[in-house]
């Protein structure tokens, strides 16, 4: 607590009151950096060269901070201080919130959420809700707390990590891939009439990330065993579905270090892009989706490269692993 008191008289000098000294630091907040692509993007904010960032890093759970802590080393209550904040629990948010100097938020980095994947028949009401409280509810709390903040000072970035699913749907991620779609939608919405404050939304979308949270959720669906869903279904997940989506990632997966560098990249721009998508190996399964608006195109794409010729499917993954490896880089990039 004491040092948490020096950060804030530490900001309130360099801040004035509530104004930035020459625009030389910005408070972020950023929720879900216990681990992954959360925990990356805190520590290269936290580590910038320039120095332009206080970074208030939440978790749900502070016991789990002994990574972030490891990863950013000296300037753990320096230029980061770790908080913790539940995004599904009003009480936690503005527990928060209110203990910020001056309440201010510059920067806005939603990253918490929650995955599922299965047969929709196999999943519970109450754990499709569960998603939707993180991946949607908790996003739109935090934007509606910080937002009066920002439009009266005339200023502000949001910054939402979604996916590239909430884009183009994904087979057996329908209620994950649902509810990236839904703040997609309530970003894109948000984003135009924010402009009017000079108030900047971005989405960063990812495709596939090598994070423990993935492998994690991969793992557990594989010993699970569906209860509801008939016996097809849960073949074509457990030998068509699993297999293929280890294989994506092992083949054109990024690292969570790869993501938050894009993600800084956007926060550090004088005016964000709305939409960045990380990964542009998955750039053209994307457009898929906008080439035909019947839709036809990406559907049936999909489901012929899952079901009807996988031999291709494999050849191209394979393909792709092998021009994005280090060692053919070195080949092939110019010095």
């Amino acid at each position: 607590m004491v040092i948490w008191n020096l950060w804030q008289r530490r900001l309130a000098v360099h801040r004035g009151q509530g104004t930035m000294a020459g625009d030389s630091k910005k408070t972020v907040l950023i929720t879900g950096c216990s681990s992954g692509i959360g925990l990356q993007i805190a520590a290269q904010l936290a580590k910038d060269p320039q120095e332009r960032y206080y970074v208030i890093a939440t978790m749900r759970d502070l016991g789990k901070s002994g990574k972030l802590e490891a990863e950013v080393g000296e300037f753990l209550n320096k230029t980061l201080v770790i908080r913790q904040l539940d995004v599904t629990k009003e009480d936690s948010v503005k527990h928060c919130l209110d203990a910020l100097p001056g309440q201010r938020i510059d920067i806005l980095v939603n990253n918490a959420g929650v995955g599922q994947i299965g047969p929709i028949e196999s999943l519970s009401m109450e754990d499709m809700r569960k998603v939707f409280e993180t991946n949607f509810f908790g996003v739109v709390h935090l934007i509606k707390a910080v937002l009066p903040g920002m439009k009266k000072r005339g200023s502000g970035h949001i910054v939402v990590i979604s996916s590239v699913v909430g884009l183009q749907g994904v087979i057996f991620n329908d209620i994950y891939s649902a509810s990236k779609f839904a703040i997609e939608g309530f970003c894109e919405c948000l984003a135009v009439q924010l402009l009017k404050f000079n108030i900047f939304v971005s989405m960063i979308e990812p495709g596939p990330v090598n994070t423990e949270f993935e492998m994690k959720l991969m793992e557990e669906v594989s010993r699970s065993d569906f209860p509801g869903a008939d016996a097809d279904t849960i073949r074509y997940f457990k030998d068509i579905y699993l297999p293929s989506a280890h294989e994506i990632f092992s083949s054109i997966g990024q690292t969570p270090e790869a993501v938050a560098e894009a993600t800084v990249k956007v926060i550090g721009m004088r005016q964000p892009v709305f939409r960045h998508q990380t990964n542009v190996l998955y750039t053209p399964l994307t457009a898929m989706k906008y080439a035909d608006n019947t839709g036809n195109l990406s559907i049936r794409t999909f489901y012929n490269l899952l079901f009807n010729y996988g031999t291709l499917f494999h050849f191209s993954l394979g393909f792709l692993r092998c021009i994005t490896c280090n060692c053919f880089r070195r080949r092939v990039m110019p010095v």
